[in-house]
């Protein structure tokens, strides 16, 4: 399902950034039409290709989950998302825990509403962002091919080949 309201043939791509290098570290595909859920399948394929599971998790709205906010804290991973107003509340409940908040995700709303956290969150525009603007720039915004293991395929290649660029910018 697309953000119209449409139903088309699409792919979504995530990739995971290592925030001090802008480096890629994870690349999921999938045809899901959402990033809720990917959020652990990601933190576990950065630890199987990094060898260490990462401090701080900077994560788009569309990732958090309370069950993924819920894991990856109780494995010790610090994560910052933005938390959504509830519908029809005023601003000053965004923050306040709801009903089935888990402990964990208590403190997550808890931590989202400092300052410090916040300015920690603002800084995923610069990894992130900037990545997928780079990867926009090696011009993916279609495939040309068809599948999810054709396109996980390009998607690997273009990982690798930003890595490499990074690698030469860094080097001097």
């Amino acid at each position: 399902k697309m953000a119209d309201g449409g139903f088309r043939p699409a792919f979504n791509v995530e990739l995971a950034t290592d925030r001090a290098k802008g480096i890629i570290v994870g690349v999921a595909v999938t045809t899901e039409g959402t990033d809720a859920g990917q959020a652990l399948p990601m933190e576990e394929q950065v630890v199987k290709r990094t060898g260490q599971p990462p401090q701080a998790y900077l994560m788009d709205g569309g990732f958090a989950t309370r069950e993924d906010i819920t894991a990856l804290e109780e494995r010790g991973i610090t994560v910052y998302a933005p938390v959504r107003l509830p519908r029809n509340k005023p601003q000053e409940e965004r923050f306040q825990p709801r009903y089935g908040d888990s402990p964990q995700v208590v403190r997550w709303r808890q931590r989202m509403a400092t300052q410090e956290a916040q300015a920690v969150y603002k800084q995923r525009g610069s990894t992130a962002e900037w990545v997928n603007a780079q990867v926009r720039q090696h011009g993916v915004s279609r495939f040309t091919v068809r599948g999810l293991a054709k396109v996980t395929t390009v998607m690997l290649l273009v990982a690798v080949a930003h890595n490499l660029l990074r690698w030469v910018a860094l080097a001097t």
